[in-house]
């Protein structure tokens, strides 16, 4: 994507007024990136906002070619990090940690965000329980957090639900129409059905307990590219948090740069994302905690071979997440 010198501007000026710009003597110190290209995935998902966001800060840490690789499913996200086809993306912890076990070559970074997505059933259930015999629907949401919260409640995910997942039959609009019970969705899905009045949420991992305790969305590396580029890598993690760190502070303004650069296209569902999902808790939630926690229950529920000590030990590095939270202590 080719953005015009206004957007770059008036997004760099943004994020500068925002104090959200590192000072010279820091970027001297650590030297230059030792390369000046980076690739981001890119897919309708909202709640990634703030590697969309983050392209006037990449500029500012000295990166002269951003680009995006179009993906439409979890599936195809993994893939384009393991191959290298993409260098960085956002995606749902669970999703990262069952590409590490599959093979993929991805090295986890930092969490950026906390819950995002929301469970939604037909007037009168009130639980996951009752879900029991029922059908459930989805659509880009991880097949996988579903499967746990089903476990998490003592319910049997094969046995005693329903799955509706072919998208030929569009589960979300089965949903809204009232032809399957439940519907777990990820932004801007949970957008869509609250403005058609779809259903009651009952449950939402940014506010419900054990997941609202633990990051959603991570930042992953192919793991060659950070190994190759260390210094490009910490400049390309300080400009995501800094972009995280703006959406927290002005949805609005990031609503607009997802639309204005092509990354979704309702201006309205884009605010209503960016202002609800908690971009400032990065400094404060272990990364580490989260992929233990996801690990393990996946581990449990037969849904991975390593151990989440083995993930973290090979799969993860927060050297650069510490080194950022020092210089952007205030």
């Amino acid at each position: 994507m080719i953005q015009t010198r206004r957007r770059f501007l008036t997004t760099l000026s943004l994020a500068g007024a925002a104090g959200f710009v590192c000072a010279p003597r820091s970027l001297a110190a650590e030297g230059p990136p030792e390369t000046t290209t980076v690739r981001f995935v890119k897919n309708p998902v909202i709640c990634m906002a703030p590697q969309y966001a983050a392209e006037g800060l990449l500029r500012a840490e000295g990166f002269t070619e951003i680009g995006y690789i179009e993906t439409t499913t979890a599936g195809a996200v993994a893939e384009a990090i393991a191959s290298g086809k993409a260098d960085f993306t956002l995606s749902f912890a669970v999703n990262h940690i069952m590409a590490i076990d599959a093979g993929a070559p991805i090295t986890i970074l930092a969490g950026v965000h906390v819950g995002c997505y929301e469970l939604f059933a037909k007037e009168g259930i009130r639980s996951i329980t009752e879900l029991k015999g029922k059908s459930v629907g989805l659509r880009t949401a991880s097949p996988a957090l579903l499967t746990l919260m089903a476990v998490n409640v003592g319910l049997d995910p094969v046995k005693e639900i329903r799955w509706v997942t072919d998208p030929a039959v569009n589960p979300l609009d089965l949903f809204a129409e009232g032809k399957i019970d439940a519907f777990l969705g990820f932004p801007p899905e949970p957008q869509e059905l609250r403005a058609r009045h779809a259903g009651p949420v009952i449950l939402s991992t940014a506010v419900d307990r054990p997941w609202s305790q633990y990051f959603c969305c991570m930042l992953g590396a192919n793991r060659e590219y950070a190994q190759k580029h260390p210094v490009a890598t910490k400049r390309v993690l300080r400009a995501i948090l800094k972009a995280a760190e703006f959406c927290a502070t002005d949805p609005a303004g990031v609503a607009r740069r997802l639309v204005d650069g092509g990354f979704t296209p309702r201006y309205d569902y884009a605010l209503q994302t960016v202002s609800e999902i908690s971009y400032d808790r990065w400094r404060d939630y272990e990364a580490e905690d989260t992929i233990r926690f996801y690990a393990l229950r996946l581990r449990e529920a037969g849904m991975i071979r390593l151990s989440p000590q083995k993930i973290i030990a090979d799969s993860t590095n927060w050297r650069f997440l510490d080194e950022v939270k020092r210089e952007l202590k205030t």
